[in-house]
């Protein structure tokens, strides 16, 4: 049915109706339907255009269970699981089926042709011959003894299925999938007790799908499937795995209020009651007149062409004249029908009239007429005599023939045999009749009338079909009001029947070897039914897949006796495939328990323990008589979170051409927008409102976000909060609100959120939301997660976001009821924690550990829960960690290989991307073909990479040692195509006669050399990666396998029996998904994780390590790639070995890296600072310290001192009581990176900033580093920038000392020798008078250092809000050498003063959004939270304990500057 075009068309009209989601942003379903086709023809032949893919049956049965158990795990349905198979289809649908198998089948043979005459060696391996997945094949007999047991195996093993109603309808149970599904939906709508509220999930997105699910007219039915792209290549490979894989949500219920608001002209226009549920069958009978499955299209109605639209505007004409529907609940009102085809039938002279426009131009170029008219014309009038054809049949108005002028008359005569040769030459009869136009017409209403009976009632006939190629003129389609149609039921074909009359002689295989020489054998009766060649006729159509495939129609009388005599020979095997089955009802039985036997048990194991019940379902045993009507639906006021209405706002709508992009591109049609009727609003009384509660946000698709900002560009409102704190404030208890004046760039960005908001809205929802007076800034929800109290009693709560985003007040909802799910809900400890259930802990020690819960009624009360963990030993990754540079590839800018390779670098930078060759020569061009001859590496559009080949640095792209041989050997091949495009470097195409124009070269055969050769190379095959991704090299990857081998075969992992407070432990639940079990955890590459979901592709509690992360716009979209300990089925090939990887969100993982570092920064030693003897009694304030020195785009967080709270008096005393091991460790020896220098300038204020540069000459890289005094130092030349920075650093302190005369300390370690200062250099700067300089040394192992807070590349990882967050554009360039410890300062406290300076400092520490701080600024996590407003300076105070105190102190400066951002606002 053109299905793609159908779906994009009405999606870019009603643009909000489909919503791109993630697996955590679909709603609660009750029932969820799978059309299995689609699952087994992806996971069998996901490319076709690659004739090298081969696939074994096992790995296709293995991805068909992973891919339905991704859905089942994403979509979570609470009643009702069906899964249905294609069976025998009806012979109506016999038809299309045969063309398409007989297509593939031929389109296959082509290619594998092309293939071999270009050389390539195929492997030996038969192809997969996708034909056969059609009812009664071997393939699909083992595919349904599969699906049996996995359904059981899941039933008895996975607790998510346990509770839902299992349907498995295989290809043995009659009738289309989708159809059965529907058969199912119609039976429970009919009984008493359905609930009217029962939520849907159609998994598919073809267009019959959409017209099904609006046949049910249930007011909650959502349509889900993969992304839809469009414009891609055939060749792009499908993603499957979930957590990356894009799905489009169609709701229907918009769909309907769309439709109505298509039709809300005839409110005022008709005389009878104004139905929407008969307005949606109507709307659904005219989208059966653009195509379907089952009966052509009618002549020159396209989709692409505006036939929809033309349509709905007849409709809206003729439905005031007609005084009723045309579709009475799948009965064809013929009557109705006819008037209304009367109208649209001056559609066919409108398109006849242009074309007429047309002939008439070409015939006075030509001079000939068209068809030669007179001949044509002496031909009707002799046949006329006859009254064999009747031209009032044809013209449907002789009156106006006679009575128009000579050139109506012309017009007609010319209509009248454009009509006849088009019946003539598609129909192949000799004379257009009388009898034979009615016949046309009445077969077509009658396939009209058959598939309104399909889609509203079932099969009402499985004999009958349309027996012709293509469809009449909708001016022929006349006098039906009084036909009578019946149709006989019948019986379906048995499976080998249909198998004879689908499938082509190529696939003859698949049949039992008796039937096989029916196909072959000349003899046989039915031989010409299996063309070995066949036309198509794209018959106005655009793309090869829309033609008709002219193929002869099978006469079922004919197949059934050729058969007869075979059918004695079948096997007993053979036999027990040619049968139909009922359906199976399975559930969960846990008194059963009974042995499974595997039909593989290599491959998928015996089910020891089987729970599943299985009940046999009567094959009619949902059929609903034709008769029944369904109930109104009566929608409450009741939301259902997921279900989007367009009712909650006021608004008008109109059509528009307004561009809106849906599909990567700017639609071409009209749009349906919706235009916001917003009043005006004061900032205070919506501060007032909403601030601190929960409100609905992007409208129509509600999200539920609390609000934590309202501004109105000239002051804001916001919640004064401590770090950390995410509540909602109800009516009893007030906001702790503030609110502060914006600064002059503060206004700027609201100004900006304004204009990004509403080009958002009308440029992809086709939402107009006017003058913007208020924005809100809020946190989306993420899940919910339980909470225990002081009293043991726990209780589900809200979990928000970190970040924080804008929302115009005019698209919110508010003060709606929304359904709450009535899951199953813990109140207790003891039923939160039952004996038995797996944990993990998020406290240290041990964190991250998995545990088992086991008897807890002894220490309940004391509220503890005893738990054994099982601590297993983890690899030690710290040497390959600091070595990583010798294992990742390198890269190079284009230049250093152009010089390589004595080129110019921008032929680096062409030919490693697309190269076009195009037929001809560039004066005299053969057509628009043109060949693609680069390396394809880089693209910057889509700001992709190639892994391994090529990375893009801010400023320029980046090419590996791989890339260099390449183009050498390229080079080398064919130096005379890198001749040409360098002499011509400004053409965008280049042309084969040019480039070779000798009369012995063949251009297009060098061409085809070319790509064959680039083909053969594994770069053809190498996967693109966002360059925005961070990951670690496939050779680093490799040299992790292998330390885990190396922990593996210790076996030394430990139980641990202890009693934890319940708040530290993470228990995998359905109500906590989404929520991230540690919300501080910083992800960096290397660290060590650990899988906390259950029922999941990787299984619960699999250690891995993180090799990739990829950032994204929202928090809950972040993915990280991590290489897990043990091969998993589903898992996939990340860089790494065949089905370690896999790639998952936060709220998948537990950080265990995360949990050591923070046992760990409780003992390492943090700069530490001598006290000033001017001011050595005042008190810094704990917050500033905080944030001193730390960047926003800082790569590493400020430490925390936990130490003891106490004085100390000398630098030194205090560096020899930090615990430093008398010995240094063995990669300190003779390195000067071993430890970073840090040093300070006292009496000065501190801060981050500075200027640094690199220099790069001949391979080799040079830091120069001003200081804060004015003082430029140069390092000496290294060769990688980190060391160039290292030694940079050590240089500057060198130079310090010998500038200010101050002795450096002697060596901490025996062996190591001492820092030697550098001899004296000339002054380049006035040095500043009376400044005293101290410097202290901060020693910290470089393995922490380069522990995932550096990528291997350079690239900053920044920590913005949340893990993988972007940082945001800084106001001066930062380049990569962001790679110090930021210095913290830390000054300790009298503990006698703890308490008090905590309480003094909350109202401080609270200010998220202080004065200065932009309204899209996020709340920073608690490590990195810092003083958003700098402390004004002023005379210091007498007491040294007020909270203005730490204020009121100088800031200290960093002597060496390595050009982080200072913290700003």
């Amino acid at each position: 049915m053109g299905v793609p075009k159908f779906y994009r068309w009405i999606s870019e009209r009603y643009p909000c109706l489909s919503e791109v989601v993630k697996e955590h942003q679909i709603p609660e379903f009750d029932n969820l339907y799978l059309d299995m086709n689609g699952i087994i023809h992806q996971c069998s032949h996901p490319n076709d255009e690659d004739v090298h893919f081969r696939i074994s049956e096992e790995k296709i049965f293995a991805d068909i269970f992973h891919y339905v158990e991704v859905l089942f795990r994403i979509v979570k349905p609470r009643k009702v699981f069906f899964m249905a198979v294609d069976g025998v289809a009806p012979r109506a649908k016999m038809n299309q089926q045969r063309g398409r198998r007989f297509r593939s089948a031929k389109e296959a043979e082509d290619k594998i042709k092309k293939a071999l005459e270009k050389g390539e060696v195929l492997p030996t391996e038969a192809r997969f011959d996708s034909n056969c997945i059609t009812p009664g094949t071997e393939f699909m007999a083992r595919l349904q003894e599969q699906l049996k047991y996995f359904v059981h195996k899941k039933l008895s093993m996975d607790r998510m299925w346990q509770g839902v109603r299992v349907y498995l309808s295989g290809h043995e149970t009659p009738g289309e999938g989708e159809h059965k599904i529907m058969e199912f939906i119609r039976s429970e709508i009919a009984d008493l007790g359905h609930d009217p509220n029962t939520r849907h999930c159609l998994y598919g997105l073809d267009a019959d799908l959409i017209m099904l699910g609006l046949t049910s007219h249930e007011p909650h039915f959502c349509l889900l499937r993969e992304e839809v792209r469009f414009g891609g290549k055939k060749s792009q490979k499908r993603c499957v795995a979930p957590e990356e894989t894009t799905f489009h949500l169609l709701h229907l219920s918009l769909m309907r209020e769309y439709i109505d608001y298509e039709f809300s002209a005839l409110r005022d226009k008709i005389s009878f009651e104004y139905d929407l549920e008969r307005i949606i069958d109507d709307w659904i009978l005219m989208g059966f007149l653009v195509g379907n499955d089952f009966i052509p299209h009618l002549p020159n109605l396209h989709i692409n062409h505006d036939a929809l639209p033309l349509l709905y505007r007849t409709y809206i004409n003729v439905l005031p004249t007609l005084g009723g529907y045309l579709n009475e609940n799948g009965h064809l009102n013929l009557a109705h029908f006819e008037k209304y085809l009367e109208k649209l039938s001056e559609f066919d002279r409108e398109h006849f009239s242009e074309v007429y426009v047309d002939l008439k131009w070409f015939e006075s170029k030509v001079g000939n007429k068209y068809l030669n008219e007179a001949a044509g014309l002496a031909a009707e009038e002799a046949v006329g005599k006859d009254n064999s054809l009747c031209l009032a049949a044809l013209d449907g108005s002789r009156d106006s023939f006679c009575e128009d002028g000579e050139g109506d008359d012309m017009f007609e005569a010319e209509f009248r045999q454009y009509k006849r040769t088009y019946y003539m030459t598609k129909m192949g009869v000799e004379v257009v009749s009388d009898e034979f136009l009615a016949s046309q017409a009445c077969c077509y209403v009658e396939g009209i009338q058959w598939i309104l009976h399909y889609y509203y009632h079932g099969v009402q006939s499985w004999s009958w079909y349309y027996p012709n190629h293509y469809a009449p003129f909708l001016s022929d389609v006349r006098k039906i009001a009084d036909l009578h149609l019946t149709f006989d039921l019948g019986k379906p074909f048995m499976p080998f029947e249909q198998l004879l009359a689908v499938l082509p002689a190529a696939s003859k295989d698949l049949l039992p070897k008796s039937y096989q020489d029916l196909m072959m054998s000349q003899s046989s009766p039915i031989i010409e039914y299996y063309p070995l060649d066949f036309k198509t006729d794209l018959n106005g159509k655009q793309h090869e897949w829309e033609a008709v495939v002219l193929i002869p129609f099978i006469d079922e009388k004919r197949l059934l006796a050729a058969m007869e005599p075979y059918t004695d020979h079948l096997s007993k095997a053979e036999k027990g495939r040619n049968r139909h089955t009922e359906c199976a009802l399975y559930c969960y039985d846990k008194e059963l328990d009974y042995l499974y036997v595997s039909h593989l048990p290599d491959l998928f194991p015996n089910i020891i323990h089987c729970h599943a019940r299985v009940t046999p379902i009567p094959i009619d045993a949902w059929r609903v008589s034709q008769d029944y009507v369904g109930r109104r639906i009566d929608r409450s006021a009741l939301y259902f979170c997921g279900f989007p209405t367009l009712q909650h706002i006021r608004h008008k709508f109109y059509k528009k051409k307004s561009g809106v992009v849906v599909f990567q591109q700017s639609s071409r049609g009209e749009n349906m927008m919706l235009d916001i009727l917003s009043e005006a609003v004061v900032v205070e009384d919506i501060a007032a409102l909403v601030l601190g509660k929960s409100v609905f946000v992007n409208w129509p698709h509600l999200e539920e976000a609390r609000v934590v900002v309202v501004s109105d560009g000239e002051s804001k409102f916001f919640l004064e909060e401590p770090p950390g704190v995410q509540k909602l404030y109800l009516d009893s208890t007030p906001p702790p609100v503030k609110v502060i004046y914006l600064n002059d760039k503060e206004q700027k960005d609201w100004v900006k959120d304004v204009q990004g908001i509403t080009e958002h809205h009308s440029k992809r929802k086709g939402i107009i939301i006017n003058e913007t007076d208020v924005l809100l800034y809020g946190q989306l929800l993420t899940g919910r997660k339980y909470v225990i109290g002081q009293n043991g009693q726990v209780h589900l709560e809200k979990q928000w976001a970190k970040q924080i985003l804008p929302f115009a007040y005019q698209t919110i909802v508010k003060d709606i009821k929304a359904f709450d799910s009535n899951l199953a809900r813990f109140k207790t400890l003891e039923e939160l924690f039952p004996v038995g259930t797996n944990v993990f802990i998020v406290g240290n020690p041990h964190y991250g550990a998995m545990g088992e819960v086991q008897d807890s009624t002894d220490v309940t009360s004391e509220g503890r829960v005893r738990v054994v963990f099982t601590v297993p030993c983890e690899p030690q990754l710290d040497t390959l960690i600091q070595n990583q540079h010798k294992y990742s590839v390198k890269y190079s800018p284009g230049y250093v290989l152009a010089s390589r390779l004595g080129i110019t670098s921008y032929l680096v930078s062409r030919f490693s991307g697309s190269i076009f060759i195009g037929r001809g020569s560039k004066k005299n061009p053969h057509g628009e073909q043109r060949a693609n001859v680069g390396l394809n590496l880089k693209f910057n559009k889509k700001n992709e990479e190639v892994p391994g080949y090529t990375k893009r640095s801010e400023k320029e792209w980046l090419y590996s040692a791989a890339v260099e041989e390449l183009l050498d050997e390229y080079l080398e091949r064919f130096s005379e195509v890198f001749d040409f495009v360098a002499r011509n470097s400004h053409d965008d195409v280049f042309y084969e006669d040019d480039i070779w124009p000798g009369d012995d070269e063949n251009g297009a055969e060098k061409v085809q050399e070319i790509t064959a050769w680039l083909k053969t190379h594994p770069v053809s095959s190498s996967s693109r990666a966002s360059c925005d991704l961070q990951i670690l090299d496939a050779g680093i990857v490799e040299k992790i396998e292998e330390e885990l081998e190396k922990s593996k075969a210790k076996k030394s992992s430990k139980k641990m029996r202890v009693t934890v407070k319940p708040h530290l432990l993470f228990r995998p639940l359905e109500q906590q998904h989404g929520v991230i079990p540690d919300p501080d955890a910083e992800y960096h590459l290397f660290d060590r994780v650990v899988n906390i979901r259950e029922s999941f592709s990787v299984p619960l509690g699999l250690r891995g390590t993180i090799i990739g992360i990829k950032g994204a716009e929202r928090e809950a979209e972040v993915l990280y790639e991590v290489l897990f300990d043990e091969e998993f089925p589903g898992g996939l090939t990340i860089r790494c070995s065949a089905g370690r990887g896999y790639r998952l969100p936060p709220c998948a993982l537990i950080n265990l890296s995360h949990g050591g570092r923070l046992e760990q920064s409780s003992h390492r030693l943090t700069a530490v600072v001598k006290p000033q003897p001017a001011s050595s009694t005042q008190r810094t304030h704990k917050n500033q310290l905080d944030g001193l020195n730390h960047s926003p785009r800082s790569l590493f967080l400020p430490t925390q001192d936990s130490g003891k709270e106490e004085e100390f008096s000398n630098v030194w005393q205090s560096l020899q009581s930090s615990g430093m091991p008398q010995k240094p460790p063995a990669h300190w020896q003779n390195h000067v990176s071993g430890c970073f220098f840090v040093c300070v300038i006292m009496h000065m204020p501190v801060c981050v900033g500075g200027d640094v540069a690199l220099m790069t000459f001949r391979g080799l890289t040079v830091c120069q580093v001003k200081l804060s005094n004015g003082l430029m130092v140069h390092g000496p030349h290294c060769q990688f920038e980190v060391e160039a920075k290292e030694k940079a650093a050590l240089f500057a302190l060198q130079r310090l000392n010998s500038v200010s005369s101050f002795p450096l300390p002697s060596a901490l370690f025996s062996g190591m020798q001492p820092v030697r200062p550098m001899s004296s250099h000339p002054a380049m700067f006035a040095q500043p008078a009376g400044q005293c300089l101290i410097v202290v040394f901060s020693c910290v192992p470089q393995s922490y250092l380069l522990r995932g807070f550096v990528s291997p590349q350079g690239q900053p990882f920044y920590g913005g809000t949340f893990p993988g967050a972007h940082g945001p554009p800084p106001s001066a360039p930062i380049g990569t050498h962001n790679q110090f410890v930021p210095l913290q300062v830390t000054k300790k406290r009298i503990s006698g003063r703890k308490n008090q300076e905590v309480r003094q400092e909350q109202p401080n520490a609270a200010r998220p959004m202080g004065s200065g701080t932009s309204p899209l600024a996020t709340v920073p996590a608690a490590p990195q939270s810092g003083p958003k407003t700098p402390p004004p300076t002023s005379s210091q105070d007498s007491n040294p304990h007020t909270p203005s105190s730490a204020s009121k102190r100088k800031h200290r400066k960093l002597a060496v500057n390595f050009e982080a951002a200072k913290v700003v606002d």
